[in-house]
Formats: structure tokens, sequence, C-alpha cells
């Protein structure tokens, strides 16, 4: 069995690599032009060289970076809560037991995710991400923060997706040295080669070794040992014998997460922003070179003179002076071989227009805007008059992110939470309901405001209309307008009351104004009857002996 699984993981490690093959040129020019400290093509690259001679221009390196701690502070901020968990049933949300669990679950993921490497793993996968098209990271048990991320550079990896596009298949190629073979899997699991290295106290020697994470086609599925789960991840040497393995697990789900930007027809890797730039950079490049080319043969031009001053010692700074005898003649002297008069304004145009491409291709104006959302408010209007059309293009990216990074990365965390023991126990209300999440984050909450633009101008067309013909308001649900505008907003649903609770807010109050109005009314017939009696008071002790007109009216 083992000789034939090593047989098929040798097999299928080459098929990805050979479809694999057709990205490593592009990845290898994105590297050399944007991220040059990023991917690893060969395993002798190890603590390389840095390789800086492409880039003269950094634009496109700062908008890379830009993107990058844009994603990080707009769509999972460490500083604030980017999601919260909810019952499937709107109406379970309000109940109190619901809502302290919820709270209570929320406030331990954050502190699994903050005591952990998590955001430092995905800020690394933000920028491979948004430049190369593809990152991928894997989340593992750890026994002293619960999770412990571990990021995969471009290059080191292949994927493959299920019938569901879902990547679910990883091979990687890990250069490890022999003092991590032997911490990691121990001395009796290497090969003889890593023996006789250790042995030899060469600790820093490096190793290949390949590790496949895929789905457990042969598993049996009554067992429940780590060798027949749904996924089994197997480590091996490269050129050890083929029933020699470093380890054989497994896991329940797949612990890998590898968002891609966008998908291109049946690709298996995406594309990102780095590949739309890339034409503009490499021109970039070459513009700055072309531009420092002149500015330098404008001040310091190539030279001709007579062969008499060979010998000479020619003083070239500034204010210098070269005395000789010249045999060519009085005038003879140094002079430049041809005159170079560059049109730099020209040029120094075009450059700024190729760098303004490349900072949209990026789009740093509007992560520039999300970042800063912490020191400012970010009004709706502004998002629809400058970043709208921004916005709902990153919709599918955003929405790509939620379902093939964020939302597996909650799950596991949350199921590795529940192994450990740490988890508060559920109210019985939620027994057997499915949670669901909803992403609070800086960037989604853009996204849901981009729509509210369009709900501010119905209203106030409304209320203009309203000026002339006021049953036209009428047409008009305030209350569910006020329901949707707070759920584009984000606002925590406490913050809003249920129709119910409207419903019996509006009738005490009718209920007061009736009995106001009632005491009213009272008050008034009270008054009006207390006037009625005064009045006959008066006329009961009025004189009416003499003869005055009261007397003769009585007389009447």
């Amino acid at each position: 069995m083992s000789i034939e699984l090593k047989d098929h993981l040798e097999a299928r490690r080459r098929e990805l690599e050979t479809d694999r093959s057709h990205f490593l040129q592009h990845w290898r020019d994105l590297q050399e032009n944007i991220l040059v400290m990023r991917g690893q093509f060969m395993v002798k690259e190890r603590n390389k060289e840095p390789r800086f001679t492409n880039i003269v221009d950094n634009t496109g390196t700062i908008s890379a970076r830009v993107l990058q701690n844009g994603m990080q502070a707009g769509i999972t901020s460490p500083a604030r809560r980017w999601f919260r968990m909810l019952p499937p049933d709107p109406e379970m949300r309000d109940w109190g037991p619901v809502k302290v669990w919820f709270h209570d679950v929320e406030k331990l993921l954050f502190e699994i995710f903050g005591q952990s490497n998590f955001y430092n793993s995905l800020h690394k996968l933000y920028g491979e991400e948004s430049t190369f098209g593809t990152g991928a990271v894997a989340m593992l048990p750890d026994f002293d923060n619960v999770i412990r991320m571990q990021h995969f550079t471009v290059g080191s990896y292949c994927i493959d997706t299920n019938e569901k596009d879902q990547v679910d298949t990883l091979y990687r190629k890990v250069p490890m040295t022999v003092r991590q073979l032997v911490r990691q899997f121990g001395l009796k699991h290497v090969s003889n080669a890593v023996r006789q290295l250790w042995d030899k106290s060469q600790y820093s020697e490096l190793v290949t070794v390949y590790h496949a994470i895929e789905p457990n086609e042969e598993r049996a599925p009554g067992k429940r040992d780590n060798q027949n789960m749904p996924f089994r991840s197997v480590y091996w040497e490269e050129g050890a014998n083929k029933e020699e393995f470093l380890s054989v697990s497994g896991f329940k789900r797949f612990r890998c997460m590898v968002p891609r930007w966008e998908v291109m027809g049946a690709n298996t890797y995406g594309t990102g922003p780095g590949s739309v730039a890339l034409g503009d950079i490499r021109q970039l490049q070459l513009e700055q070179k072309r531009k420092a080319q002149a500015i330098d043969k404008m001040v310091d031009p190539p030279l001709t003179g007579p062969s008499s001053l060979r010998e000479e010692v020619i003083d070239t700074l500034p204010g210098g002076t070269t005395w000789h005898d010249g045999i060519d003649g009085p005038g003879a002297g140094l002079r430049p071989v041809y005159e170079v008069n560059p049109r730099i304004n020209e040029l120094a145009l075009d450059i700024r227009d190729v760098q303004e491409r490349i900072k949209r291709a990026y789009y740093e104006d509007l992560f520039m805007m999300l970042a800063s959302s912490d020191r400012r408010e970010i009004t709706a209007r502004e998002i629809d008059e400058r970043h709208e059309e921004k916005l709902l293009g990153l919709g599918p990216m955003l929405e790509r992110l939620h379902n093939e990074l964020l939302d597996p990365c909650i799950d596991t965390a949350f199921e590795y939470a529940s192994e450990a023991g740490i988890l508060p126990p559920p109210p019985p209300e939620l027994q057997g309901q499915e949670i669901s999440v909803e992403y609070i984050s800086v960037m989604a909450q853009a996204q849901k405001m981009a729509g509210t633009a369009s709900m501010e101008r119905f209203v106030s067309f409304a209320g203009n209309l309203a000026g002339t013909n006021p049953d036209v308001l009428d047409k008009v649900d305030f209350d569910q307008t006020v329901d949707e505008y707070g759920d584009m907003m984000g606002v925590p649903p406490r913050m809003i009351r249920s129709d119910d609770q409207v419903a019996a807010l509006r009738q005490q109050r009718a209920q007061r104004e009736q009995q106001a109005q009632a005491a009213m009314e009272a008050n008034q017939m009270a008054a009006t009857a207390s006037q009625g009696a005064q009045a006959a008071k008066l006329l009961s002790e009025a004189d009416t002996g003499n003869g005055n007109l009261l007397t003769q009216l009585t007389g009447m």
C-alpha cells in the first residue's frame, strides 16, 4: 500500500507541476518587477540575495504595498471587529441567552486570532494574492494558541480544484534543514542520508521535502483514525525509498485556504492587479532609465578634442582650468561630440501618466481612503461620487475572499476551539442550528454604503415632491426604508426596534394621546360648567327691587 501511495503521490505531483508551468514565468516577471522578496521557484533560493536590479521606479512596489495594507485594514483589521455570528432565525437574534453566547464566542475567536500569527500570515497572503493572483495559507492546531497559521509563498506549491471550483488539493515543495526535519518528524522517521548528516552535525544542510494535502479517496468510511480522514496529509523526502514516509495523517476538512483574486475561464490559478499593471511597470522602468541617461548626457556629455590633449590633465570640475599648447590651432579644445537636448518635460509628463495607471490598477486611491477610515468618517455621498464604481468592481473579489479564505478560517478556528473545550456551552435554542457569519469590516460596509446613496436620493426626491403633493408620501414605506438602510450601514440589530416593538410603542403613544385629548375635553367641559355656575350665582344675587332693566326682564 505504501509503495502504491508513493507512486500515486509522485505521479500526481508531476502532473500538477506541469499544469502550473504555464504561470511560472509570469510569476517570475511579477517577482522581478514588483515583489522581489516574494516567491520561491527553486529549493536553493532559501535565504536568497535580494535582486532589485530591475526596479528603477518603485511605484509598482509601493502601490502593491498600499493595496496589501489596505486589504488588511479594510477587511480583517486587528484593531476592530470584522465579522459577527448570527443565528439563522432573525427572531432569535434579540433573545438574551443567544445574544450573550454569540458575544462570548466572537470575543473568544478574536482573542485566538490576536494571540496567534493569524493577522501576520493574512498580511503576507494579501500581498501575494493581489500581485500574483493567488495566495495560500494553512490553519493548523496549536497547543499554546489554539491555531497556528502557515503561509506558502508563490512558486512553492501546486493546487487543483474539484467539480465545484473549490481548491481541495495542494502539493508543495519545502526546503527544510536537517535540524528542522529531525525536530518535526523525529530521527527514526527520517531517511538514512539525513541521519548521517545529523550524526556529522551538518544541521543546516538543505533537504527537499514534499507535502501533499488532498482528498483521501481510499479511506475506509467506518474507521476514524487519522489515516482514514476525508483529507490526507503526507510528507516524504525527495529520493527516499518508496516505503519511507516522514508522516502520514489526515484532516476532517481541507485545512488550506487558497483565495484567488480573479479566475479566468477554466484556469486553476488566479490573476490580480499585478498582471494588469505589469506592462505599465515595465514601460515605467524603461522611461526612467531613458530620462536618467538623457540627464546624465546633458550634465556630463561625451567630449571630442585634439589628440594633443591626450597627455594633458583635464580639469572637468566646475570652474576648473586646463592649460595647454595645442598644435591644432589656438581655438582647439574640448567640445561635446553632439548636442543633447531631450524633451524632459514631455517625458516627465508621460512618466506621471504611467504612474497613475499603475496606481489605478492597484486601487491605491480607494484603499488609501479605506485605510484612513479609522481617522475620519466615510460618507455615503463620498463613496457614491468618488469610489462607487471601483467598490462595485471589487465586489466579486470580496465575495470570493469571503468564500475561499474568511469563511474557512472562522469555521476551522471554531472547530479547533470546540475540540479544545474552551467554547461556552450553547443555549438549548441553538442546538442543531447552523450559525451564519456576517462581515462588518470597513470594506464590507463600504460595499453596502455604495447602495445607500441611491436610497438617499430616492427619499430626497420623494420629499421634494411632497412639497407639491403631500399624498405622494403614501408611496414610501418609511419603516422598511429604515430597516434596509440600517442593514446596509452595518448597524447592530439591537439598535433598530422590531416591527412588533414599534407597533406597541405606537399603540401606547396613541393611547396617551387619546387620554390627553379626553383630559383636555373634560377640563374644557369643567371650565364651561364653572363659568355657567358663576353666572347663575351672579344672577341669583342681583337686586330686582328697583326699576332697572333686570327688573323689567324678570317681570316679563
